[in-house]
């Protein structure tokens, strides 16, 4: 490591080394993997759990405006469209249930990897349906996908359960 060379050839003033080596150490402290995924998760859950809460008027009980903007305001941009969603009602039913279900999952840490899925494959229908949402969309899925490769880290409950499964072995 540069510091360790630096210290060896004499005293002096701190190089630019040294204090670059200092400055790594300090962010690798804070910015630990399971830290940042901690951090994934729950950003990722907030904006799908914001909108989801919205859509509910009770327990599993969908408000009118959610049937509505499925129904009249929302429509999917495909190729020679755009067009009306099919099944509006179960349409914003499974919205509402995801956007509810899977942050919870996320942010417990639980099913991580399921729960990133559910996730990309709602922000690919978002984008379907808002076209010019794609860079915040893109953030979502790139979210998404860092949570399915690398999982929910050791703040979680999938780490909790699979070292209790290990320890039982």
């Amino acid at each position: 490591m540069i510091t360790d060379q630096r210290m060896a050839t004499g005293g002096g003033p701190p190089s630019l080394g040294l204090l670059i080596d200092k400055a790594n150490l300090l962010v690798q402290t804070f910015a630990t993997p399971s830290l940042v995924q901690l951090v994934l998760r729950v950003a990722l859950a907030v904006p799908f759990w914001r909108s989801g809460i919205l859509k509910w008027g009770g327990f599993l009980r969908l408000n009118d405006t959610a049937v509505t903007l499925f129904s009249d305001e929302f429509m999917l941009h495909l190729p020679g469209g755009p067009y009306h969603f099919p099944a509006p009602t179960v349409m914003a039913f499974l919205s509402g249930s995801g956007e509810i279900m899977f942050p919870i999952l996320l942010v417990l840490g639980l099913g991580t990897r399921f729960a990133g899925l559910g996730l990309l494959f709602m922000t690919l229908i978002v984008e379907l349906t808002v076209p010019d949402g794609w860079p915040i969309h893109l953030t979502w899925a790139a979210m998404a996908l860092a949570l399915m490769a690398y999982g929910p880290g050791h703040i979680s409950l999938d780490h909790l359960i699979c070292r209790a499964r290990s320890h039982a072995r």
